[in-house]
């Protein structure tokens, strides 16, 4: 397991190379939300979502070979990846699932990766990724169960704690990246609450379950949100330190999209506006006095699909 030492070197390493992301503080009532509420907007990451912070620490603790890094993504990871090796100096080949949105395989191409995309779910994707790398050599870049990428990306943890003052951290949940690394990084002091589609619960059947499980993928949020399995060691840590576990409706992500873009003209894909449907649907709700925060965590989408 990693903790917070971990997650404080891997954000001295990577901090030349990302962007320290705004904070927008909102009082209560806004959006609904009986709570005074902050925001991160980590979708002004580079490559458009927290996942570059996992993406360049994951290169520059490595030795990249000349065949350069292979990652399979269902979208997100694989631009951070792309952008992480331009940037660097590497080839990235990327695989990614039929089902990611052409926002997301243009913003590859645009970074100049190899994009294959191959099957209906990441799982296809990652394991053609894995026999790539098999036969190239490269280095591969897991999108969420490689503790030096969560590592990176509970980076945005620390960062947001010195940005604004909050009891709870709302936090999307995918193959549990995001979470893992931000549960090590603050999960001792804030209360860490997981937020999944109803069509994407891989944690909330893990905790369930007592271990990983599989589980069918579907939805709104499903190219971003869409491994089928928590990843290990994700769990491990999210079973020690995430408090909360909570499920939202696509009709809900909708809604929080929507509300963004009305309220602060702000795009989020679905996974980005996940945490802040918990709060609006009331699938969580602040204690009296609870300060509350979530993580806009990304934008690879177009304003047309915001309805």
């Amino acid at each position: 397991m990693i903790d917070r030492s971990n997650v404080e070197a891997a954000w001295r390493l990577i901090q030349p190379h990302v962007r320290r992301t705004p904070v927008i503080e909102l009082p209560a009532g806004s959006f609904g939300v009986d709570a005074p509420l902050a925001l991160k907007l980590e979708s002004m990451q580079v490559s458009g979502s927290f996942k570059g912070r996992g993406a360049f620490h994951k290169l520059l603790a490595s030795t990249v070979p000349a065949a350069g890094i292979v990652a399979a993504s269902g979208g997100n990871h694989g631009a951070a990846a792309a952008y992480a090796a331009r940037a660097l100096g590497h080839r990235a080949e990327i695989f990614v699932p039929t089902i990611a949105s052409p926002a997301k395989v243009a913003r590859l191409k645009a970074y100049g990766a190899i994009v294959h995309q191959i099957g209906p779910v990441y799982a296809e994707a990652r394991a053609a990724s894995e026999r790539r790398a098999a036969e190239t050599g490269a280095l591969i870049v897991y999108a969420y169960d490689d503790p030096v990428v969560f590592a990176g990306a509970g980076s945005v943890a620390l960062e947001f704690t010195g940005q604004a003052r909050f009891d709870t951290l709302l936090v999307a949940v995918g193959g549990g990246g995001l979470i893992a690394g931000c549960a090590a990084a603050i999960g001792s002091n804030v209360k860490i609450v997981a937020v999944e589609t109803e069509g994407t619960p891989t944690l909330h059947a893990a905790l369930r379950a007592g271990k990983p499980v599989d589980v069918a993928i579907s939805g709104i949020a499903a190219d971003a949100l869409g491994a089928s399995r928590i990843g290990t060691p994700n769990f491990e840590i999210a079973r020690k330190l995430v408090r909360e576990s909570v499920l939202v409706s696509d009709d809900a992500v909708r809604a929080a999209q929507r509300a963004l873009w009305d309220e602060l003209r702000v795009i989020a894909e679905p996974a980005g506006a996940t945490g802040l449907a918990a709060l609006m649907a009331g699938a969580y709700r602040p204690a009296p006095g609870e300060r509350v925060a979530t993580l806009v965590c990304g934008a690879n989408t177009e304003l047309a699909s915001i309805g």
